[in-house]
């Protein structure tokens, strides 16, 4: 139940932040509103990062698998110094920072989705 939990957290992040170009793209290209939807776009990645933050955690107890939670940290913070970044205009900082964030959330997508469930941990009584 973790681990499918984990990869529709993962899953539904990955929407969120593919999106976020998107909408930096609309307003540059001279529809204003596409800033407050990047705005809010941020918000989302923001918040899911924290959800998947929280479910990597759990995943680490149940589970003893640290590695989401390590890479969800790393992700995490970069997203926060993104977000910072933004809200503050420093471009030649949000933007670079953006491309990591979009690969390394993709690379971390394949590797939960790739990685098999372990057998039986799912099912475990206290």
């Amino acid at each position: 139940m973790t681990t499918a939990v984990l990869r529709a957290v993962v899953s539904a992040h990955l929407v969120a932040i593919v999106g976020q170009p998107v909408f930096a793209g609309i307003y540059l290209s001279g529809v204003y509103d596409g800033l407050s939807w990047h705005a809010i776009g941020a918000n989302v990645v923001t918040s899911l990062g924290f959800v998947q933050l929280i479910t990597a955690g759990v995943l680490w107890v149940r589970l003893r698998q640290a590695w989401p939670f390590l890479a969800t940290l790393a992700l995490v913070a970069a997203e926060t110094v993104q977000y910072l970044a933004g809200m503050e205009g420093a471009l030649w900082l949000h933007l670079p920072l953006g491309v990591m964030t979009i690969a390394g959330l993709v690379v971390q997508f394949i590797a939960v989705w790739r990685r098999p469930v372990p057998q039986g941990a799912e099912v475990r009584h206290a």
